[in-house]
C-alpha cells in the first residue's frame, strides 16, 4: 500500500512492528479476538504491505511488514523500507507502535535498528515480548531481563509478556491503547 493510499481522517493509529514471523499477525488476530482476520504463517514475509485494520470505526491497527528473514527480492524490500520509513516518520494519525521481540531470543540487530528509527522519529512505543507461552518461569524471567538489558531500558519500563495461545498480554495492551486514545 503506497501512501497516497493510506486511510483519510484523524483517526488513530496503532502499528505493529517486528521481524518476520514474531507473530504480529497473531496477536492482531488475538487483539480482535478474529482468527485468520490478519494472515499468519510458517513463511517469513506473508505481510508485504501495509495493512490497516478498522477497530469499531473509531480506532486502526496497521499491521507493519517483517523485516529480516522475508524471503522477497531485493527491489520489494527497498520499497517496503521506503514505504515504512515514510510511515513512521511523517503519519501524524500513528500514536503508537506496538514493537515485537521474540521472547525466546535476544533482540536482534534488526530489532535494534527499528527501535532507534522509533527513537529518531520520536513515535511512542510499546515493547511486547511474544511466545512468552514457550518459555519456562526460569528462561521467562531471564529472557526478559536480557530483553530490557540489550534494550537499555529503565526497570520500571512496560515490557509486556504476550502469548497468541494463552492470551496472556491482551488486557495490558488495550489498556495502554485505551489510554492513548483518552488523549
Amino acid at each position: 500500500m503506497l501512501p497516497e493510499q493510506f486511510p483519510k481522517g484523524n483517526r488513530p493509529e496503532f502499528a505493529f512492528s517486528g521481524r518476520s514471523n514474531v507473530g504480529k499477525s497473531s496477536l492482531l488476530n488475538r487483539m480482535l479476538n478474529r482468527k485468520g482476520m490478519a494472515k499468519t504463517s510458517a513463511t517469513p514475509g506473508k505481510t508485504q504491505t501495509i495493512n490497516f485494520f478498522d477497530v469499531n470505526e473509531r480506532i486502526y491497527f496497521v499491521d507493519l511488514p517483517g523485516y529480516g528473514f522475508a524471503k522477497v527480492p531485493a527491489d520489494v524490500k527497498r520499497q517496503w523500507n521506503i514505504v515504512l520509513h515514510q510511515y513512521l516518520t511523517e503519519r501524524k494519525q500513528l500514536k503508537l507502535v506496538v514493537q515485537l521481540i521474540d521472547s525466546r531470543h535476544s533482540p536482534t540487530p534488526k530489532d535494534l535498528e527499528m527501535i532507534s528509527l522509533l527513537d529518531e522519529a520520536e513515535v511512542p512505543t510499546l515493547i511486547v515480548a511474544t511466545k512468552i507461552d514457550k518459555l519456562t518461569r526460569s528462561e521467562r524471567d531471564r529472557n526478559l531481563r536480557e530483553i530490557r538489558k540489550v534494550l537499555e531500558l529503565e526497570n520500571d519500563a512496560l515490557v509486556i509478556p504476550f502469548s497468541a495461545e494463552t492470551g496472556e498480554g491482551v488486557g495490558p495492551v488495550w489498556e495502554v491503547i485505551d489510554q492513548l486514545c483518552k488523549k
